[in-house]
């Protein structure tokens, strides 16, 4: 265990019950907006990638029709 991770759990061991919620919350929500930045950073990469194939976007009934032979297909089990 590090000296930081023994320095945190001293202090959690110090709060009242009510705080060291407040504190898993916290932990919580910093865990969730990191996870949300690696999401962000892997779908712009993704965008780059979709990008630089330089091809034209599907129309509606192109996409419409690729969905539905999805779906047909795993109807299929394919």
């Amino acid at each position: 265990m590090t000296a930081i991770e023994t320095r945190l759990i001293e202090r959690l061991k110090q709060l009242p019950p009510g705080r060291v919620a407040e504190v898993v919350d916290f932990v919580e929500f910093l865990a969730a907006r990191e996870e949300r930045s690696a999401a962000a950073a892997r779908l712009g990469e993704a965008m780059a990638k979709l990008d630089a194939l330089d091809k034209a976007a599907l129309s509606e009934d192109e996409v419409e029709n690729e969905l539905q032979a999805a779906r047909e297909a795993r109807r299929q089990g394919a």
